[in-house]
């Protein structure tokens, strides 16, 4: 189901789409099915829960209810119409997240309610906060429906500007804020449908994962009237096998950027590596620096 055959005829001879190494193109590559809502399993929907959309964080609520949903055998947590305001939350195997039009799970803009943990960061292993949506160790992650996730980034991106004014040598890592997805160590991941917007830092952040699709996402963060610091759309980090297909992305600075470790001698850290089979297709860019981009933490 959602297979196209990679293989093709031309002047009634035989060819199959090659990787520039000459390598085939998996089948793999040309399944842009996205699974529907009733395709993920028991739907735990918020309201049902008590969590609902009255401007309070419900941080601790949602991960209780990603926790039940795990420890029953998964499911997908199902966010309804309306604003839904959390920070940091950790998926679990099993677990998916869909978000239905007209339906927002947005993140505190209150860095304290994303917790420090070990993560992968700027080609780093460090200490650093976690992101608004995480997923680590999982095979088999789906977000997905017509809704948004958004990282409420406006409150980080002044914080981020008055600081460069004061100190002009101010990087990234020096202004307390939070991806809005990071994914790590996952297998067969779809992202698919979602206004993934706002982001503090990296919209989305994926390192060490295979066969991970984004389809028809919205990647965007604002340029005017305040810019958006590195909230490159999407950062793939010693990955193999992606696609990135039909997504419109506008950000205020890299669109796509392939990442694989930090400084002149990365490729000799082991928690470093190459990406391998990336494909990009049928995407629309806005405002970025690059629509897509390679190696610029290497030379640092």
């Amino acid at each position: 189901m959602g297979y196209t055959d990679c293989r093709h005829y031309m002047n009634d001879r035989f060819y199959e789409d090659r990787f520039p190494d000459g390598s085939v193109v998996d089948e793999w590559f040309h399944d842009v099915h996205v699974p529907k809502l009733g395709e993920l399993g028991r739907q735990y929907i918020l309201t049902d829960y008590g969590i609902n959309a009255d401007g309070n964080i419900h941080t601790e609520q949602l991960q209780k209810l990603i926790d039940t949903a795990a420890d029953n055998g998964g499911g997908v947590i199902v966010v309804p119409e309306g604003t839904y305001l959390t920070g940091a939350l950790f998926f679990r195997q099993g677990v998916n997240l869909y978000v239905k039009a007209d339906g927002m799970l947005k993140g505190s803009d209150d860095i304290s309610d994303y917790p420090l943990i070990k993560t992968r960061i700027e080609g780093e292993s460090c200490m650093y906060y976690a992101a608004l949506i995480n997923a680590d160790g999982i095979d088999g992650f789906t977000m997905c429906g017509e809704g948004t996730i958004d990282g409420s980034g406006l409150r980080s991106w002044k914080s981020f500007w008055l600081r460069r004014s004061w100190n002009p040598a101010c990087t990234n890592k020096d202004e307390q804020r939070a991806r809005l997805v990071y994914i790590s160590g996952c297998t067969n991941v779809t992202v698919a449908g979602l206004r993934l917007q706002n982001s503090q830092f990296w919209t989305n952040h994926i390192y060490k994962c295979s066969h991970v699709r984004y389809i028809n996402c919205s990647i965007f963060s604002p340029r005017t009237p305040v810019k958006a610091p590195s909230t490159d759309a999407i950062d793939i980090d010693a990955c193999s096998c992606v696609l990135i297909k039909g997504c419109r992305m506008e950000v205020n600075d890299d669109a796509v950027a392939l990442k694989g470790g930090k400084g002149p001698w990365a490729d000799e850290a082991p928690e470093n590596g190459a990406n391998q089979n990336i494909i990009i297709e049928d995407c629309t860019f806005g405002f970025c620096h690059g629509c897509l981009t390679c190696g610029s933490e290497s030379v640092h």
